[in-house]
């Protein structure tokens, strides 16, 4: 699928631009692991990265040294996760899980190439402990880098990781809880409606399930009312065998498209489906984010074969 052709150099500020496209490309599975660490949603990471790209492209002409640019990104992302997390009182709730207490010494880093279970352990903590454990830990930053991506100090950054790691060290020793996620009878429906619909391309029933003014995303390529996009018609053209599924990502209901493997269907990337009075009012495709689905920590595939 090909919406739109993607961005290129142009203008004044050749240099700068192709620079930010080659880092991205390089740069781009790192900002959604951070992104999705930060806002424990595979989902949301990218939808929050793809946020911080597009104001980054926006001001590339300010950034007049290139080789600033990884951390300038990296702060970017950063900083729209933080707005992710006030907006959605996540931050809140994530802090009155624990309660401030003395700094003690720190408990040993967990290194480079932290264990997988200890870095989806970070949601637990309060975002800038979060993000100082994760900048550190996982993806080895500097004291002095820290600090300026969160806009602390060094004195800050050493106090935060002393918290953070305490806390993920007494998670590790004990049990975790975790709650169910409640789930929408409502929406489970549309959702097997749309599949059926989908699968059989009957895009007008399709059409039927959603508002005059449904908003579509596709990462990279799209970004408008539904009903302006060719999306129907490139799934009707494309080349690779594909069907659509109602599965989970870390707990949320999604739609998963899959592709074949061997003798298997094998998950090829999400669609988040968004609905309001049983109509649907938001689709978003992440066709193009190969990066998403092994950072997922649960994909459930329901029927694949």
């Amino acid at each position: 699928m090909k919406m739109q052709p993607r961005l290129s150099p142009t203008g004044l500020f050749d240099v700068r631009y192709a620079a930010f496209l080659e880092t991205v490309a390089y740069l781009r599975g790192r900002l959604h692991r951070y992104c999705a660490r930060m806002t424990g949603s595979t989902l949301d990471a990218e939808d929050v990265m793809q946020e911080a790209l597009f104001e980054a492209y926006r001001k590339i002409e300010k950034l007049d040294d290139t080789s600033a640019l990884r951390p300038w990104l990296f702060r970017i992302a950063h900083n729209r996760c933080i707005d992710f997390l006030r907006n959605r009182q996540v931050r809140e709730r994530a802090e009155a899980v624990f309660v401030e207490e003395e700094i003690i010494l720190p408990v040993e880093p967990a290194g480079r190439g932290a264990d997988r279970a200890i870095e989806r352990l970070v949601i637990h903590l309060p975002p800038k402990e979060r993000a100082c454990v994760l900048l550190k830990d996982v993806f080895d930053y500097s004291l002095e880098e820290i600090a300026d991506l969160v806009g602390s100090t060094v004195g800050g950054v050493k106090a935060a990781l002393s918290r953070g790691r305490s806390k993920l060290a007494a998670l590790t020793n004990g049990p975790i809880v975790r709650s169910e996620p409640q789930r929408d009878p409502e929406l489970s429906r549309l959702l097997s409606r749309y599949v059926d619909l989908f699968n059989r391309r009957d895009w007008d029933g399709v059409r039927a399930l959603t508002s005059a003014d449904a908003q579509l995303r596709v990462a990279d390529c799209f970004r408008g009312q539904l009903s302006e996009s060719p999306y129907f018609v490139e799934y009707e053209k494309a080349q690779v065998t594909w069907k659509m599924i109602v599965g989970e990502i870390d707990g949320e209901a999604v739609l998963l498209v899959l592709h074949p493997s061997g003798d298997r269907w094998k998950p090829a990337h999400p669609v988040r489906i968004e609905a309001a009075d049983g109509i649907i009012n938001r689709i978003a495709d992440y066709y193009a984010c190969p990066w998403m689905m092994p950072e997922a920590a649960k994909v459930v595939i329901a029927n694949p074969t």
